[in-house]
């Protein structure tokens, strides 16, 4: 699966939603979603970034997308319910849905760890999935074949020095995905599974490590393989588990 050929209609006719698809992963999720068949919701903080991708998908030929400007800090109990209504007014269903919006917050000891930092992490890494899967969860039912990914880390699995709310959110992620995907056991027309990235070319690897040379790891458009075949039909029995995109555990 990590080096997984997606044929080329593989989301034929699907409608998923992507967050954080402004940039980084997310964009490069959206955009291999878009061009495998996909009608793609752009779930992002800033309305420019989405546009530009909105463009660039349209322009190529691919399915028209959605944009849905939508911030997960502030975000409310009552927009989750209203992106809900909207996406089932537009579509009638969902089909897919990429946990990929996070924060970092600080590198630094617990002991001096700042709590309002450490809120705004767990309300976007935590509290927003929770909200939006529960919100959704009734669209995704009317699919035939709908698949929801979590993004997790190798520091939500085992705890390392200075990672603080980020590494305990994904830590709470992994928690969330497993209680989930076995709630579900018996819907064989969901599954729940999470990726952990890797080290990848992105603005948050490079905030998080600033001596690292940048192009020592992969662009994120390099580990796309596993973020295709878990959200297509071949991984219909893929459910409750956590995988590596790159293969590995690296954080």
């Amino acid at each position: 699966m990590f080096h997984y050929d997606a044929p080329a209609g593989l989301l034929k006719d699907r409608i998923i939603l992507v967050t954080g698809a402004g940039e980084g992963i997310g964009r490069a999720a959206a955009w291999q979603y878009a061009a495998h068949g996909a009608t793609v919701v752009l779930l992002g903080r800033t309305l420019e970034k989405l546009e530009s991708l909105y463009d660039e998908i349209e322009n190529a030929g691919y399915p028209q997308p959605a944009i849905v400007p939508m911030n997960l800090d502030s975000a409310t109990e009552h927009d989750y319910i209203e992106l809900s209504n909207q996406l089932f007014d537009e579509f009638g269903r969902l089909d897919g849905v990429l946990h990929n919006a996070g924060l970092l917050g600080m590198r630094t000891p617990l002991e001096t760890y700042d709590p309002i930092t450490w809120e705004q992490v767990m309300r976007v890494n935590v509290h927003a999935p929770f909200l939006m899967t529960q919100s959704l969860l009734p669209l995704l039912q009317r699919s035939e074949d709908a698949s929801i990914i979590f993004t997790s880390s190798g520091v939500g699995r085992k705890g390392r020095a200075y990672w603080g709310a980020y590494a305990v959110s994904k830590f709470a992620t992994e928690g969330m995905m497993q209680v989930l995907a076995d709630e579900l056991e018996n819907t064989p027309n969901i599954r729940v599974n999470a990726i952990n990235p890797g080290a990848t070319r992105t603005q948050m690897r490079a905030y998080a490590y600033p001596a690292e040379p940048p192009e020592s790891n992969p662009t994120p458009a390099e580990i796309m393989p596993l973020y295709l075949y878990l959200m297509g039909a071949d991984s219909r029995q893929i459910n409750g588990q956590s995988l590596d995109a790159q293969g590995d555990e690296s954080a």
